[in-house]
């Protein structure tokens, strides 16, 4: 067992991959809106209220920005040179302008029919821009946002970036930040710094943020290291790993363990027999369904215009190629074979399984973990006060929570338990700028907070424990002096003033 924690030297990715390819997962982008997916043909994808499928992405480099064609295709978009000499004309100012509704010569119905001639949204601004009677009149400033405005409405530009932590982690922030207990993306990055996360080190880590914060230490790490996952329930929730799109070369250092067998682990009670002795439905589960599946439930239950959108397209086209194609994903286990190879199946990952956490109990017992991370829906104190004996001495450790009351109550508690020093109870504040020529200033919308962090580093406690003997010794000394018989006061002889 002494060997588990060893393992071959993952293969980092090539850096000249910058190229999209089918199975990969991307994250697409139009203006602040993302949304993290996986590239696979024929599949139809939501996004902002618009369709499309993502064929022809493959073999583009991230980055790229696409137009939304007829039929639901993507079209990379040509660059094309700003606005000609007409749009630039300005007027000096807006006070003559009167937003009555009749500026516009376009209709609804005439919009409408310029969408039904396949017309591209560039074109239809700028039929926007000539048919209005107040354009020319606006302020340079004007125009742009009308510009901007307009853009945002008509043009289906979408662009595809690779995932990242930072881009992951404002993409829940901004549309399902439950999920992640209201964890800002400044202080994910305040996280990774106190906790000292680089390659090499053998981190624990004990969050219920979707896989968000673990996906950022593997990031971080680069594959190098290990990584001891503590979960709660019948398996670890890996959704925003997922979305990373790690190779499998990084998952060689992943371990995951149970936190209810870590209390046996602390008394040295733990045994295999207690991993044989657990429900098996639960974790055949968790197991069967494999990391990509935890991946496309979160995406159903976040998405819900999409499941039913696939949901409508897969009655109408069950007899295609395409979804026939899509079929062994969704179907039973029993559907995918016989009932014999799917209990094989399940019973080997069930081992594996075994085999996995017993190899992180192993590394959790020698106890010199180089870091741990906690951001976890439950009472900090309890979690944390069990897992530093993980650790080993002057080593970070960060708690996070989204109330300060909770990490105050673990700081009293930590004081008072000794073998940890410089701790610090912190909140970070984050304001967004816009920046733009003669127009650069603090945006009007702020985030009203974005959750507290707990951190210290770990010491010896057998030095703490002889400075504690010392004082007390120094103290029943002083005590034994304050106990003897103080001198008597001499009285004043009373005396007639």
């Amino acid at each position: 067992m002494e060997g588990s924690g060893e393992q071959p030297d993952p293969q980092p990715p090539n850096p000249g991959d910058h190229h999209i390819r089918d199975g990969d997962f991307v994250v697409l982008k139009r203006e602040d809106v993302f949304k993290a997916v996986q590239v696979q043909r024929r599949k139809k994808v939501t996004f902002e209220k618009q369709w499309f499928y993502l064929d022809n992405v493959i073999g583009h480099s991230y980055g790229t920005t696409f137009e939304v064609t007829a039929g639901g295709n993507l079209q990379p978009k040509k660059k094309k040179e700003e606005p000609t000499s007409e749009t630039k004309e300005a007027g000096t100012d807006n006070r003559n302008i009167v937003d009555d509704g009749k500026s516009q010569k376009l209709t609804q119905d005439d919009i409408k029919a310029l969408k039904d001639k396949g017309i591209k949204g560039e074109e239809i601004v700028q039929q926007l821009i000539e048919n209005s009677t107040t354009f020319r009149d606006k302020t340079e400033f004007a125009q742009d946002k009308y510009i901007k405005k307009k853009k945002k409405k008509y043009e289906a530009v979408i662009t595809v970036v690779k995932p990242s932590t930072r881009i992951l982690s404002i993409m829940y922030y901004a549309r399902e930040p439950g999920k992640i207990n209201h964890m800002r993306y400044d202080t994910l990055a305040q996280m990774l710094t106190l906790g000292n996360i680089r390659a090499g080190n053998k981190m624990i880590v004990m969050e219920t943020c979707a896989g968000l914060v673990l996906g950022a230490m593997m990031e971080r790490m680069g594959g190098f290291g290990s990584i001891i996952q503590l979960y709660s329930g019948g398996g670890p929730v890996r959704a925003a790993t997922a979305c990373f799109g790690f190779p499998k070369s990084f998952l060689s250092g992943l371990y995951d363990f149970p936190l209810n067998k870590v209390d046996n682990l602390l008394n040295g009670t733990f045994s295999a027999e207690m991993l044989y002795s657990e429900p098996k439905d639960s974790s055949s589960v968790e197991e069967s369904n494999g990391t990509l599946e935890e991946k496309q439930t979160s995406e159903q239950e976040n998405e819900d215009n999409m499941a039913e959108a696939s949901e409508s397209n897969h009655s109408k086209e069950q007899e295609t190629m395409e979804i026939i194609s899509q079929d062994p994903k969704y179907k039973e286990p029993k559907e995918r074979g016989s009932k014999k190879d799917y209990i094989q199946e399940k019973q080997r990952r069930q081992e594996e399984q075994r085999k996995r956490h017993l190899e992180a109990a192993a590394l959790l017992s020698e106890r010199n973990a180089d870091g741990l991370i906690v951001a976890s829906r439950f009472h900090p104190t309890p979690l944390l006060l069990s897992l530093l004996d993980f650790v080993a001495p002057s080593r970070p450790f960060v708690v996070y929570c989204q109330y300060k009351e909770p990490l105050l109550e673990c700081y009293t508690k930590l004081r008072e338990r000794g073998g940890v020093i410089n701790l610090r109870v912190s909140e970070t504040w984050l304001r967004n700028y816009q920046v733009l020529p003669d127009r650069s200033h603090p945006k009007l919308l702020m985030s009203g907070g974005g959750g507290y962090l707990l951190s210290g580093f770990t010491v010896a406690m057998d030095n703490l424990k002889a400075d504690a003997s010392l004082k007390s010794n120094s103290s029943t000394l002083e005590l034994q002096k304050t106990e003897e018989p103080a001198a008597k006061k001499r009285k004043c002889p009373e005396s007639d003033f």
